[in-house]
């Protein structure tokens, strides 16, 4: 290795990141733990929301519709509604 501190995992060697219950147990995880040793390959950004929801939007969809946005919302393990907004806003980011 050399002398330059850095550390060089290969992928089989990185440990994949343990099931934290809380946030607590997470800043403690954070704050104790060597994450250069554990698979971060999962990770992907996330935006959070500030800007408070004031108006209110009633649309009519096929109920298979919106089954599917709930699905893939949970498999996001975001709501679903949060989920309808990033999609909107991602057909009005590519217009």
């Amino acid at each position: 290795m050399s002398g330059d501190n850095t550390r060089n995992w290969s992928r089989e060697a990185l440990r994949p990141l343990p099931r934290l219950e809380s946030d607590e147990e997470a800043v403690r995880f954070v704050e104790e733990v060597d994450l250069t040793r554990y698979d971060l390959s999962s990770f992907r950004p996330v935006r959070f929301e500030f800007a408070r929801k004031t108006a209110r939007v009633t649309m009519r969809l096929p109920e298979a519709l919106l089954a599917a946005i709930k699905a893939e919302a949970a498999r996001r393990r975001m709501p679903y509604q949060r989920f309808m907004r990033e999609l909107l806003e991602r057909g009005l980011a590519t217009e």
